[in-house]
């Protein structure tokens, strides 16, 4: 899906946007404010766990814990779509500022968030975080997604700071089947000058879906990523033309800004 363009520092600028459809549907308005392009191509799908019965569990218990932690903001629309009454004592702690966001526009107001380091290990930085001893976590993720490393690294080192942690699949991330011609063909006629990619698993998805075809245009794309592991994936990938912005959608438009107006 293509939304016009209005006049604006990006003017005639198109970017092609690899989220799934709910969050790019966003992205895509902050573009356009901009002038900016969108070409919405959705290299993952947001589905329920296969196994809801964790989940919905966890829900049900989820006045008995201190603390609800959010590896992103797909896990954050997730609980608030079920359990849209927070229990006011369980504070939420938010990996980076898109889940956040998503937590505060959900009504959670009670929301901690690392300053700078938006992973894990930011998570593990907060003060909060230093004295756990038994406190209780709830840990919504996503089923089979990258950076489980990371989430397991959070689990045992709260473990090891004396926390009971649950950890409860809420979401699954799928590669979505919808062929690619149309996006490909709008490349080859000049009509994408970047593309935003948000995970390293949403990138392995993408360069499925656009094949070698793609991948060769690729080469020649500025492909725009809000984090260093994302970029250093990227590059392992052979992609060539990787630019790395801040780790927030303000982040991403200013490097788009700032490389756009050099061109």
């Amino acid at each position: 899906m293509t939304v016009r363009p209005s006049a604006g520092p990006l003017a005639g600028v198109g970017v092609v946007i690899t989220r799934p459809v709910r969050q790019a549907a966003t992205f895509a308005q902050r573009l356009t404010v901009l002038g900016g392009d969108p070409i919405i191509a959705p290299a993952m799908v947001i589905a329920p766990p296969a196994d809801d019965a964790p989940f919905a569990d966890a829900l049900r218990r989820l006045a008995e814990f201190d603390y609800a932690i959010f590896v992103s903001g797909n896990a954050a629309e997730a609980v608030l779509a079920r359990h849209p009454a927070w229990p006011p004592h369980v504070t939420a702690i938010a990996v980076g500022p898109t889940t956040a966001d998503a937590l505060i526009s959900g009504g959670i107001t009670n929301v901690l968030m690392p300053p700078s380091r938006y992973d894990s290990e930011g998570v593990l930085e907060l003060p909060a975080m230093q004295q756990v001893e038994a406190r209780r976590f709830v840990l919504f993720r996503g089923e089979g997604a990258r950076g489980e490393t990371g989430r397991e690294t959070m689990r045992e080192t709260l473990e090891d700071r004396g926390a009971f942690v649950l950890p409860v699949k809420c979401y699954r991330r799928l590669r979505p089947t919808i062929g690619t011609e149309a996006l490909l063909d709008a490349w080859r006629a000049g009509k994408v000058d970047a593309v935003v990619v948000t995970s390293t698993e949403v990138l392995d998805n993408f360069l499925d879906m656009v094949g070698e075809a793609g991948r060769a245009l690729l080469l020649t794309t500025p492909v725009f990523v809000p984090h260093p592991r994302i970029a250093a994936h990227a590059a392992a990938r052979g992609l060539t033309n990787v630019v790395t912005t801040n780790a927030t959608d303000a982040g991403l438009l200013a490097g788009l800004l700032q490389h756009f107006s050099k061109t």
